[in-house]
């Protein structure tokens, strides 16, 4: 699909913390402070995430990680395409990655929150694409008009 290289990260490289910083400081502009759930740094460390990174050559190109919030339950966090890359299919085979290994780890579901504004409808269209529909807020997320809550049956078979 791609010559992108994605592989598990530990968040110690400069590049990843400059790409999560891109994230942070996007959601920002687009995003009221109370509507803000992308995750820094230290909470993407926790021991219920895994953090991946996408790479072409040398070039971190783009992430994205998936916390477990049941045995059969995941949720895409950090989505990011670094600014260079937009639109060159690094978020799908980011998203087909971890799409797999949801699968993998026996999830039966895998769902998201995103923004409901403008600048986020690329980031919906993409989840659209692959098979995720509108849901209500999950796990702790509470209703909020800034959000869109997405899910995906992975039972349903390919993206």
């Amino acid at each position: 699909m791609s010559d992108f290289r994605i592989r598990e990260d530990d968040l110690s490289g400069p590049e990843v913390a400059a790409l999560l910083q891109e994230h942070l400081d996007f959601v920002a502009v687009h995003s009221p402070p109370e509507s803000i759930h992308a995750l820094n740094l230290a909470a993407l460390r926790a021991p219920d995430l895994t953090f991946w990174t996408a790479w072409q050559g040398s070039e971190l190109v783009g992430c994205g990680a998936l916390r477990e919030l049941s045995a059969t339950h995941g949720e895409l966090k950090s989505m990011r395409t670094a600014q260079a890359h937009l639109r060159k299919g690094v978020a799908a085979a980011l998203l087909e990655h971890l799409l797999r290994v949801a699968v993998d780890r026996g999830y039966r579901r895998v769902s998201l929150e995103t923004g409901s504004m403008e600048a986020f409808s690329p980031a919906r269209a993409l989840y659209a694409r692959f098979g995720f529909a509108p849901c209500g807020p999950f796990a702790s997320y509470g209703d909020d008009p800034n959000s869109v809550f997405m899910t995906r049956d992975l039972s349903t078979g390919s993206w």
